[in-house]
């Protein structure tokens, strides 16, 4: 009897496309980072602010991967970002190929930094190595502090988690304090910024979250 253990080969090739990707943007002098979090946490409306706060400091290049659809990509376009448009065939997160994929249909020979907004969804995206340096997960107050207790791997794999939407903190029962709590016990070298993407809160180029993009485009070490 044989036993084919096809998850494992299926990550291990994953690996491999994702090393590659990494190491010749890196060779490029690119910043690949990718987006996790919930639908409706505030993904493309963060990649809006952020590109309006880096605008003559980046060439910002952003792939917008959703099962359908295309409206993210039309709303990143208007704001003034470049952008292509994914759709993952029914799949719930993008992998490596698909990352390599996007990233020669966007032409990323004129941009700086770009960005992979991930399929909404705290499960599957984190599971996969997209061949991205940095990984973000955004947490939006509506959703609650509980959120890393219950979703734990895409905290843990994240170099920088946002808490989005503070400007609601006064209508729903978010605790802040519990909140990085949670996510430093289960990764403690996690970087907590917080941030609105409705009113620009932490948009500002004297904030964390862009001072944080800004040391990672001039140099910072990249994995």
């Amino acid at each position: 009897m044989t036993i084919l253990e096809l998850k494992q080969g299926i990550y291990k090739e994953n690996e491999v496309t994702a090393d590659g990707i990494r190491e010749e943007l890196k060779k490029q002098g690119k910043l690949l980072i990718n987006i996790m979090s919930s639908p409706g946490s505030g993904k493309t409306s963060t990649l809006l602010r952020t590109i309006e706060a880096l605008k003559g400091k980046a060439r910002i290049g952003v792939l917008e991967c959703d099962i359908d659809a295309s409206v993210d990509a039309e709303t990143i376009h208007t704001g003034g970002g470049k952008s292509v448009q994914l759709h993952t065939g029914g799949m719930c997160h993008m992998d490596a190929q698909m990352t390599k994929q996007g990233l020669e249909a966007l032409d990323v020979s004129d941009c700086d930094l770009i960005f992979l907004e991930n399929v909404g969804n705290l499960v599957c995206p984190a599971e996969f190595d997209t061949g991205a340096h940095k990984n973000i997960t955004i947490l939006s107050v509506p959703e609650g502090d509980d959120k890393p207790a219950k979703y734990p791997l895409v905290y843990q794999v994240s170099d920088v988690v946002l808490i989005n939407k503070i400007d609601a903190e006064c209508v729903f029962d978010f605790n802040r304090e519990l909140a990085v709590e949670r996510i430093k016990k289960l990764n403690p070298k996690a970087e907590i910024f917080f941030v609105s993407s409705k009113t620009g809160e932490g948009f500002t180029e004297s904030d964390p979250w862009i001072k944080y993009l800004e040391g990672e485009l001039n140099g910072s070490p990249r994995n």
